[in-house]
C-alpha cells in the first residue's frame, strides 16, 4: 500500500514504533527511524527493514529539542530526497499520583510525547503544503480519552496529541493533507511487560476482548491510515484498544 513512499517514524527502535517501521517496509515504503538513546536497537530495525529491499536510516534526535528536530527532518530529506509520512510515536513516562509527580517529571513527559509530536508536525507541514499532500499519524493513548489514575502527566500529553491532531487536520485538509491520530490501549511491549502480574490481569479484566493487545495490530492501523485506501480520512482518532474505551 506504501509503496515508493518515504516515512518517518519517531520513537521507532522498539515497540509500537518498530511494529509500524517493519509494517511500513513491508508495505513498501522507504523508512527513516527516529530514536533517542537506543542506537544499537534502532540500527537492528533498519536491518531488518532492508531486508524486504526498501530504504531504511537510522537518526539520533531529542523530539522536544526544536533544533534537532529540524537538523534531523532535513537530514532525512537529504537522505532520502522526500518525505511523505510522519508518525508521531515517541514517548515516555513517568507515572505518580498527583502530589508525587515533580515538575521536572512533569514537563519532561508533556516534552517529549506533546511538544515533540508539535515540533516534528511543525516540521512536516512545510514539506508537506510544498508537495500538496501527505500523511500525519499521531500515536495518542486511550489514557489521553478517558484518564488513567497515576498517569497525570501522560494523560495530559496524550489527550493534547488528540487536540494536536485535530487542529493540524483543519489546517492541511484543504491542501489534501490528512492528520489522524491511533489511540492504543494495554498493548504488549517492553513497558507493559514490566508491570506486575496482578495490574496486567487487573488491566486484561476491563477489556471486551479480554486480552493485550499486539504492536503489530496498531502498525496495521497505522499502514491503513497512512495509505492512499484512507484518504477521505482526517481528524479521526481510531482506538485500537480491544473495546477499553466506549
Amino acid at each position: 500500500m506504501l509503496k515508493g513512499k518515504t516515512a518517518l517514524i519517531t520513537g521507532a527502535s522498539k515497540g509500537i514504533g518498530k511494529a509500524i517501521a517493519l509494517t511500513f517496509a513491508a508495505q513498501g515504503a522507504n523508512v527513516a527511524l527516529i530514536y533517542a538513546s537506543h542506537a544499537a536497537q534502532a540500527q537492528d530495525v533498519c536491518d531488518e527493514a532492508q531486508k524486504v529491499g526498501v530504504m531504511a536510516r537510522c537518526f539520533g534526535c531529542d523530539v522536544s529539542d526544536a533544533a534537532q528536530v529540524k537538523q534531523t527532518v532535513q537530514a532525512v530529506l537529504a537522505a532520502f530526497g522526500a518525505l511523505d509520512i510522519l508518525v508521531n510515536n515517541a514517548g515516555i513516562t513517568a507515572d505518580g499520583l498527583i502530589p508525587h509527580i515533580t515538575e521536572e517529571a512533569f514537563d519532561r513527559v508533556l516534552a517529549i510525547n506533546l511538544k515533540g509530536a508539535f515540533l516534528m508536525t511543525q516540521q512536516a507541514y512545510r514539506i508537506f503544503l510544498r508537495n500538496r499532500g501527505g500523511r500525519i499519524i499521531n500515536i495518542t493513548s486511550v489514557s489521553g480519552m478517558m484518564g488513567n489514575a497515576g498517569q497525570a502527566n501522560y494523560a495530559a500529553a496524550k489527550a493534547g496529541m488528540i487536540g494536536l491532531t485535530k487542529t493540524t487536520a483543519k489546517e492541511l485538509a484543504p491542501r489534501g493533507i490528512t492528520c489522524n491520530a491511533i489511540a492504543p490501549g494495554f498493548i504488549q511491549t517492553d513497558m507493559t511487560r514490566g508491570l506486575p502480574d496482578a495490574v496486567k490481569e487487573s488491566a486484561v479484566a476491563q477489556i471486551p476482548l479480554k486480552r493485550m493487545g499486539a504492536a503489530q495490530e496498531v502498525a496495521h492501523a497505522a499502514a491503513f491510515l497512512a495509505s492512499d485506501q484512507a484518504a477521505y480520512i482526517t481528524g479521526a482518532v481510531l482506538q485500537v484498544d480491544g473495546g477499553l474505551y466506549m
